[in-house]
This record gives C-alpha cells, structure tokens and sequence, in this order.
C-alpha cells in the first residue's frame, strides 16, 4: 500500500468522478502502478464510511478467478456478492482476462445500483465493440510511469545530491515505480524493466496479434528506439529495415510500409510508444504524413539501447512531451514554412509552443530554435526549454526556461 503515496493527482482524479454514473477506467502500460492505485482507493472509500460488505475487489489476473474466463460466469459470481443495501463500488484489475467483459460491466450498471472502477493493461481494453456498447459512459484515466516531480518524492536520495544529478537519475533510470526496490543498481533495475517489457511483448502484443512475428517486432522497437523525435513513416521505416533484409518487402516496398504501421498500431495499444502527428501552424491543419514516436518511458530505451550520454537531446524531449500530455495538453510536432517546432501543445483556451533543445550556448543551434518560434504570427506562449542555467530569461519575448524548473513547475 505504501507504494502509492505519492500519486495524488490520479486518486485525486478518482475521488472527483465518485458517484458520476461513468465507468472509470484507468490505463497504461504494466507495472506502472494502476493495481496500487486502485487499492489505494479502496482505503479512500473505507476511511470515508463505505463500509466493506459494499466493495467488490478482484484483480482478474489471479488464479482464484481462473474459471471467470467469459463475461457470464464473470457477471452470475459478482451479481451475487452485490450488497442488498446501499450502492456498491465493484474496482477490478486487469478486466481484459474476461471475454467480453463489456457485456457484463453494462450489465451491472443497468441491474444494480453500483459505481465501476477498472483497470486494464491495454488499449484492446478500449476497443471498438466496448466503445459502442458504452459509448459516452465511461472516463478514461491515463495512468503514466513517475513524472520528474513524483519521482523526487519518490526516492530518498542522500541530502548532498543537487537536483542536477536526481535528474541525470532519471534521465538513466525512467519513472517505473518498481525500480525502487532496486536503489539505482543498474543491472537489477534493467532485470525487472527487461520483465515487465518482455510481458508487454508476448501477453499484450503477440498474444492478441496472433499473425505477428517477435523478431520483426523487435526490430521496430529498436528502430523506434533508436529514433527517438526523429520525423519517419512507417514507409521509410519500412524501407530501411529491408534493405537491412528484415522484413520481406518483395518488390513493392509499401508492403513492408503497412506491416510496419500494423506493428507500431500494437506498440501504441500496449502503451508502450506514443505517435505524434504533424500540424501546419499557419494551415491550422493536421498533416496525414510523417510524424514522431515517443517511448512510454526512458528506462524501457535505454535498458533496450544501452544509456549513452550522446543521446541526451533527444531524452529530454521524450521527458517533455510525457509531460505535456501528464498535464492534459494534446501534442503535436509543428511545421512552419520549412521549419519544425517540436510541439504545439494544446488545450481548452490555452496553446503554447515549445523547442527542447539540451543548451542554447552555440549561435547556431540558438538561431535554429528561435526561427520557427518567430514566424509563427499569433501571440500564445512561446517557451524553449533547455539544461542552462543563465541570466537570459527572454529572447524578444520567446521564454528561455530551464528544464529541471518546468518540470517541478
């Protein structure tokens, strides 16, 4: 239980939908904490007088439900563990172990007066046939791996670390809660993140795609990882990997282009990668082609690739945009002219703009972050984050911000 202390924003998130006739489903890839979430809030409803007879608690992917397999026998075991008086919170774990769970999680809510909290550990959870069955009734919560911030409260560092070094840490080591057990010894922590990859790979992945090819996957993944805010398609992508005669592209090259969008679809469905299209900031529309992968965490790449410092650039970036969607905006990677900005963030009322860049000290790259934020004609907030710590604070009303600052901002 003591795990989860420090993830206030998700149970907060939770607290505030109580009640709301919606199911609550929250998401995201294995191990990143969502079980200690919903344990956490099972302690919220006792602590607030729900007394226990009216929580049902199953985490699916234990053998004590190992004949729950289809939605009837799911729904007939819990129809008659409902209490008779006031309203139950059913909260299950990892709910995509039942066959067309959605059946039964309608079921409830049309025969029973229940408030539903779920999680699962991939977007087949969210599926087209659940969608319609529930269409307009359910609340997704994006539960991510620790932000910068959380991963400050996280830890217990020794009172001599600056804040510099906790943040090379977390450029090394990522934000998955378990590595904690394993205090920054590097061949441990990429054990137990080799694990929790590996499952993703065979039970989330190749398990439900039963057509699909580990090696190719693999070979993506690298790709992807080795890549990182890198502007491809799965055609180029496509391309370079059979030239290198991994995927069979016979002689129409878009065969290996469609196989490649079909692997990246089960990457972002697992929640291991994120793709981030791009937008013409003076068309004000989306571009159909080419865009950016972001890893859904850092310690999965660089367990996978070997941390290399040369790499730093494009870390930072990945950091930032995890950040931009932990705080609700919709990402994009702009394109101005012949330019690029590396994100359009965007929510109700508010946009801003943002270059990452790992120093503004050299002419060039200052010139190269700056152009594009000038051409764009409109007045939302225009920042370029980097690891300096210098007195320019502005330039002609670009922001200069240091990285570490916005993160704990």
């Amino acid at each position: 239980m003591s795990e989860l202390i420090n993830r206030p924003e998700y149970l907060s998130q939770l607290i505030q939908n109580i009640d709301v006739d919606l199911v609550k489903i929250v998401t995201g890839i294995r191990r990143c904490g969502k079980s200690s979430l919903l344990s956490l809030f099972h302690q919220y409803l006792l602590n607030n007088g729900v007394p226990d007879s009216n929580i049902i608690h199953m985490n699916m992917e234990s053998l004590k439900y190992r004949n729950l397999t289809d939605y009837l026998s799911f729904y007939d075991y819990v129809s008659e563990r409902i209490a008779k008086n006031g309203k139950t919170y059913l909260i299950f774990d990892e709910l995509q172990a039942v066959n067309h769970w959605e059946k039964a999680i309608e079921s409830f809510r049309i025969d029973f007066d229940v408030d539903i909290y779920i999680t699962g550990s991939n977007a087949y959870l969210l599926s087209t046939e659940f969608s319609t069955l529930l269409s307009g009734r359910y609340v997704e919560i994006r539960m991510l791996p620790l932000s910068f911030k959380e991963f400050l409260t996280f830890y217990e560092f020794d009172t001599q670390i600056t804040t510099e070094e906790k943040f090379q840490r977390y450029l090394q080591f990522g934000g998955m809660p378990i590595l904690k057990e394993y205090k920054f010894n590097e061949a441990r922590s990429n054990q137990a993140l080799e694990g929790i990859y590996s499952t993703v790979v065979l039970r989330d992945i190749l398990q439900r795609n039963n057509q699909s090819d580990q090696l190719t996957l693999q070979k993506i993944v690298m790709f992807l990882c080795s890549n990182i805010g890198s502007i491809t398609s799965p055609n180029n992508i496509g391309n370079v990997l059979s030239n290198e005669g991994d995927i069979k592209g016979e002689k129409e090259k878009n065969i290996a282009g469609k196989t490649v969008n079909k692997y990246i679809d089960m990457l972002r469905s697992a929640f291991i990668f994120y793709s981030v299209g791009r937008y013409d900031v003076k068309g004000k529309q989306l571009l159909k082609t080419l865009g950016k992968n972001y890893i859904i965490d850092i310690g999965f790449r660089n367990m996978l690739l070997g941390y290399r410092d040369t790499d730093r650039g494009h870390i930072i970036e990945n950091i930032v945009f995890l950040e931009l969607i932990r705080r609700d905006y919709r990402v994009y990677i702009g394109k101005i002219g012949d330019t690029e900005v590396d994100f359009v963030a965007e929510k109700p009322g508010d946009k801003i703009y943002i270059q990452v860049t790992e120093s503004m000290q050299s002419p060039e790259t200052r010139e190269r972050k700056l152009r594009p934020l000038r051409m764009i004609p409109d007045n939302y907030e225009k920042i370029v984050l980097s690891m300096d710590r210098n007195y320019i604070n502005s330039y002609d009303g670009i922001k200069s911000i240091n990285l570490i600052d916005w993160l704990l901002s």
